[in-house]
C-alpha cells in the first residue's frame, strides 16, 4: 500500500465503493452508497488516507503506529488519517480500510445494506 494507486485499487474493491472530488483534483473520497469511509489524497511521495474508527480503537492505533494522527479536517474522535510509507503494515492499513467501510456500512438503513449486499427480496 505504498502508493496512491495500491491505496485506490483496493478503497474501490469495496462493494459498492465509488470515487468522486467534490474537495478538487487531489482529494479523492470514497463512498458507499452516498457515504463517505475514506479520503485519499498524494504529496509528496507520501499517501495521506482518512478512515472512519471505532473511537478507542482510534486512539489505540494512534498509540501504536507514529504514522496514524486525528482526522485531518475530520471529527478527530471517529476518523484517523493513515500516512504510508510508514510504520503501519499493509496488512493493518487494509484492515483499517475494511473496518471504515464496515462502519459506515453497518449505518446504513437495512433495505440499503440489503441492496448492496444484492438481496433484492428484502
Amino acid at each position: 500500500m505504498d502508493d496512491i494507486t495500491k491505496v485506490k485499487s483496493y478503497l474501490l474493491s469495496k462493494n459498492g465503493a465509488e470515487e468522486s472530488y467534490p474537495f478538487g483534483p487531489d482529494a479523492m473520497v470514497i463512498k458507499v452508497k452516498n457515504k463517505m469511509f475514506a479520503i485519499a489524497s498524494e504529496q509528496e511521495d507520501l499517501v495521506h488516507i482518512n478512515l472512519k474508527c471505532d473511537p478507542n480503537e482510534a486512539q489505540a492505533l494512534r498509540d501504536i503506529f507514529d504514522c496514524v494522527k486525528p482526522g485531518y479536517h475530520m471529527n478527530k474522535k471517529h476518523w484517523n488519517t493513515v500516512h504510508v510509507p510508514g510504520d503501519v503494515p499493509d496488512g493493518e492499513v487494509k484492515r483499517m480500510i475494511d473496518n471504515s467501510y464496515a462502519l459506515v456500512v453497518k449505518g446504513l438503513t437495512k433495505a440499503v445494506r440489503a441492496e448492496l449486499n444484492g438481496d433484492v427480496d428484502t
